[in-house]
């Protein structure tokens, strides 16, 4: 049973009004969509998340069985970016599917999920600049790329990116902990963001931690790409060999295309003013603007990824085309 079935509004609008130990619906806004909608758009969502997680998963197979890619930090980094994607990917799906399935869950529950989703969230962009400064080195530093990129680096670097994330995610746990009554997390609320973690100074926290985020990440990234065109046009100057040229004109495009993503990533952080937006323009379709909200902000950005990085990699693409294709033949022993 769809939400819209038992009276209840659209799962994607609602929101929640709080008192101390009660946790009602608001009877604000009562958009709701009609039974074919909520399975349309259900199937969409579960079929592009599907899609984009077999075609991750194939990603991180030819990763494991290959040892030419463990054993390179770029290629360490990238499927780190995968796997987060599809635990990202993961945990907002169950949602969406959650909020029209069962409409409100568990507390204690929801908590855990928005836990993860929050943490991967943070770390798409972490994770993207620290490709660029690795990209940098390559082309910039190539003398010195394997002495900084070492593979123990890289984890550390990787394990750096999850204590940030935490930085900015656990404290909202411990407020909500802190401040609200025990028997929330036994109740059932609405699962979102804003309605679990909603302490001003959570709100606030948020804010600044977004707005930090974007700072330090877009001037990485264009600290990187001007370093890395300058690099290009004087080996293009100087006549140097092709192969050199060649490459800093891939890394080059590779950081525009990190920019891309990198800009749809952070879409994440002004959701409510895009939203907003798209309002202005169709104020009768708040459903439906949520719903391509959704696909915009949370699922196209990890479709992207393999795009860039996987199929680009000649050597990645390479093997991957045997197991995308499920074309790899089992050798026969005597």
């Amino acid at each position: 049973m769809f939400p819209c079935n038992r009276g209840s509004q659209d799962p994607q609008i609602v929101s929640m009004n709080s008192s101390s130990y009660n946790y009602n619906v608001s009877s604000g806004l009562s958009y709701r969509d009609s039974l074919s909608t909520a399975v349309a758009k259900n199937v969409i969502v579960l079929a592009l998340g599907l899609t984009i997680n077999y075609i991750n998963g194939t990603l991180i197979h030819t990763f494991r069985k290959h040892q030419v890619f463990y054993v390179n930090p770029r290629y360490i980094l990238f499927i780190h970016l995968v796997l987060n994607d599809m635990i990202q990917l993961t945990t907002t799906i169950s949602l969406f599917v959650f909020s029209y399935v069962f409409y409100k869950i568990n507390t204690s529950f929801c908590c855990l999920i928005i836990t993860f989703a929050v943490f991967t969230t943070l770390n798409t962009p972490l994770n993207l600049a620290v490709m660029a400064v690795e990209c940098y080195i390559a082309i910039c530093l190539p003398l010195r790329h394997a002495e900084f990129c070492t593979i123990k680096r890289t984890y550390t670097l990787i394990a750096w990116i999850w204590a940030l994330s935490a930085v900015s995610t656990l404290p909202d746990v411990f407020i909500v902990v802190a401040t609200k009554p025990v028997q929330l997390f036994y109740s059932t609320i609405f699962c979102e963001r804003d309605n679990l973690f909603s302490h001003p100074i959570s709100l606030k926290k948020r804010d600044v931690s977004y707005i930090i985020y974007l700072i330090i990440v877009w001037l990485t990234l264009f600290f990187t790409y001007f370093k890395i065109f300058f690099a290009a046009k004087e080996a293009k100057e100087a006549k140097e060999a092709k192969s050199r040229d060649g490459d800093a004109k891939k890394a080059r495009n590779t950081i525009l295309l990190h920019g891309f993503q990198l800009l749809l990533c952070m879409l994440t952080y002004v959701a409510h003013e895009v939203i907003k937006g798209l309002l202005y323009w169709f104020p009768k379709h708040y459903a439906h603007v949520v719903f391509v909200s959704y696909i915009m902000i949370q699922m196209f950005p990890r479709f992207v990824s393999p795009m860039v990085y996987g199929l680009r990699d000649k050597t990645f693409r390479q093997h991957l085309k045997k197991y995308l294709l499920c074309t790899v033949r089992p050798s026969i022993k005597p």
